[in-house]
């Protein structure tokens, strides 16, 4: 049976949507005005960030150190640590420290705060019993954040200060673990890097706090240990002494081999591959050394300019 739509039906039916749509619109105005718990994401604090593999090389100058690097979805920061008097200062050299800018409430707190936004303890999150921590970022729990602390002052002792300062996110199970012999990941990696001691590293049972390896010295075992994630998960080196290409002039095949060559053996022992120091101009010249590195399979893009990172 052929059934036919009369056009007066079809006019009545096309206007009674037409009519509906402002009681709709009007019902969206209500709820956002209301602030009706509906609409309140639990998680909702960095809803829509997509991580991204890029590491904010000194954090601290951001108008926000940490924040303004999540916003935009960066998944590595770094932060310059001075041990003064028993405290932890940040700043990329002394003139530039000042008493209330300190590891603690520049990046201990701020994770921590952030941390338990994402990590509510309702019933159900009991109930799902979750075995690792949510991260910093909602559309990719399970992805890390790095932080790499780049001690400036002696080493062997500012490192038990740092260890100390990391207490409250380790207490709440948010630091990625070694432990008898199995790597445990969770919200944050921690790194040190700088003067930080690698024998004290090492020394560490349980181990949250690993090490920034040397990229172009990986041929070379540490003293009683051997190159592995569970110590170095990262290993970085200075571009401008390992490669040296300009960006400008083509690149040649012994700079291209090079990069090639230090990825590959950072990767055969899966272990990621950072290169700091990159030009950071002129700008084509920057993104042409990027691109490089990206396709060469570098794991991080080390990063002053995060925003032009970000949309790289």
């Amino acid at each position: 049976m052929v059934v036919f739509s009369h056009p007066l039906l079809v006019l009545v039916s096309s206007f009674a949507v037409v009519i509906a749509q402002p009681s709709i619109l009007q019902d969206i105005s209500h709820l956002e005005s209301s602030h009706s718990n509906l609409l309140q994401y639990p998680t909702q604090l960095t809803q829509n960030i997509v991580p991204k593999a890029i590491h904010s090389h000194n954090d601290y100058w951001r108008d926000v150190p940490l924040l303004t690097a999540v916003s935009l979805g960066v998944a590595s920061v770094e932060a310059d640590v001075w041990l003064f008097n028993g405290q932890l200062f940040i700043g990329h050299e002394p003139a530039a420290l000042i008493t209330q800018r300190t590891f603690d409430s520049l990046y201990i707190q701020p994770l921590l705060s952030m941390l338990d936004q994402q990590n509510p303890k309702t019933v159900f999150t009991q109930a799902a019993n979750l075995s690792t921590p949510n991260g910093v970022f909602d559309t990719s729990s399970g992805t890390p954040l790095q932080l790499l602390v780049d001690i400036k002052t002696d080493g062997e002792a500012a490192m038990p200060f740092v260890l100390r300062a990391l207490e409250p996110l380790r207490s709440k199970g948010y630091l990625t673990t070694f432990d008898n012999g199995v790597l445990k990941p969770s919200a944050v990696t921690v790194v040190g890097t700088g003067n930080t001691p690698l024998d004290a590293v090492l020394a560490l049972a349980p181990r949250d706090y690993f090490f920034d390896a040397p990229l172009t010295g990986l041929g070379t075992n540490p003293a009683n240990a051997t190159w592995s994630p569970n110590i170095a998960p990262i290993a970085s080196t200075d571009y401008q002494v390992a490669v040296g290409w300009d960006g400008i002039n083509d690149i040649t095949d012994t700079q291209k081999q090079t990069i090639n060559n230090l990825i590959s053996t950072a990767h055969g022992l899966g272990i990621k591959a950072r290169f700091w120091d990159t030009p950071g101009w002129p700008i084509f010249a920057r993104e042409k050394i990027w691109q490089q590195l990206v396709d060469s399979g570098a794991d991080w893009l080390n990063a002053d300019d995060l925003e032009a990172a970000s949309k790289f």
